[in-house]
């Protein structure tokens, strides 16, 4: 019974921490879009709603799911952007060049993302190599090859692929929905399955879990594979969102994910994260960006206040990881 009743009170303070963390978040963006809303007169529109649900956030969330494993396992992947760029183009070409259907060119963009994940997991396994270098390996590489790939050369594809960005349900797109999805996946995922446990316990302890008997190449190599294929699908929805494969998309990405995430609360040191509050973190610097513009703000001004809330997203962070220790 003593047992029994240890795990039950360890399960109610992880679901009053999620509650509170989760709470915490939801204040945050409510003052947001208060604070812009009395700012800006036409900030609290359905036009600035479904601007920021439509077009702003779709594919940096499902990225941002990705990272959010990445994250957790105490690893990094800095390729996403190029990956996204990559993706794109070899959809893009697929069917501009080779006059394949659609949904044989997004099979073959997803399949691309699966492998540039492949790679970055086990050249990081294979040889114990920081992920943040061969990540930044497979960002240029990734890259270059969308370059080669579309020769430079913004592809433009247009109502053949427009359907997906176009296709909507309640006055919400497609690409939303599948953000969505991927979401409500990620943190099942993460909360209530033994993969997600053990990325847990990975990025917590990973010399413990190799001592328990688990062996933590499989499931590292597998976060990197479905980081890959999350980024994939963001290269689908960017493409058709612009109608068009450009092999400049997705620049910076990765650096928008990070901060989506760490905004969120997922530790940089990894055994800590929530896909629901990175999706939190999305939606806070998308009301961000989408306030700053109405206010008039400048890029640099836009870009300086949300590298301002980044650093304070990691002080909180460090702070909230001392006082858990404590406890």
């Amino acid at each position: 019974m003593n047992e029994r009743g240890g795990i039950a009170g360890e399960r109610r303070t992880d679901w009053l921490r999620l509650a509170v963390d989760y709470a915490g978040m939801s204040v945050v963006l409510i003052g947001l879009i208060a604070f812009f809303g009395a700012k800006c007169p036409y900030f609290l529109t359905r036009a600035t709603f479904l601007a920021v649900a439509n077009e702003m956030i779709p594919a940096i969330t499902v990225v941002a799911v990705g990272m959010t494993f990445v994250l957790v396992i105490a690893q990094i992947d800095l390729s996403v952007g190029s990956v996204l760029s990559l993706g794109s183009a070899v959809l893009g070409i697929a069917m501009t060049r080779q006059g394949l259907s659609l949904w044989t060119a997004v099979a073959a963009c997803l399949l691309v993302g699966l492998l540039c994940g492949a790679f970055n997991g086990l050249f990081t396994i294979r040889w114990r190599l920081p992920s943040f270098i061969v990540t930044l390996g497979m960002l240029e590489m990734a890259r270059g090859a969308a370059y080669m790939v579309t020769d430079s050369q913004t592809q433009y594809i247009g109502a053949k692929v427009a359907g997906i960005a176009s296709s909507s349900l309640a006055g919400l797109s497609l690409p939303f929905w599948v953000a969505i999805s991927a979401v409500i996946l990620g943190q099942f995922v993460l909360s209530s399955t033994v993969f997600g446990r053990y990325m847990v316990a990975i990025g917590t302890n990973e010399e413990s879990v190799r001592l328990s008997g688990i062996d933590p190449r499989p499931v590292k190599l597998a976060v990197f594979m479905i980081c890959g294929f999350l980024s994939a699908v963001a290269g689908v929805i960017t493409t058709s969102q612009f109608q068009a494969a450009d092999p400049n998309a997705g620049y910076g990405m990765e650096l928008q994910a990070i901060a989506a995430v760490v905004v969120g609360g997922t530790s940089l040191m990894g055994g800590r994260g929530s896909v629901v509050n990175s999706f939190f973190g999305v939606l806070i610097i998308a009301v961000l960006g989408a306030g700053l513009t109405q206010m008039g703000a400048g890029e640099p001004t836009k870009r300086f206040i949300t590298g301002a809330v980044i650093v304070a997203a990691v002080v909180v962070d460090y702070y909230r990881s001392r006082l858990g220790a404590r406890r």
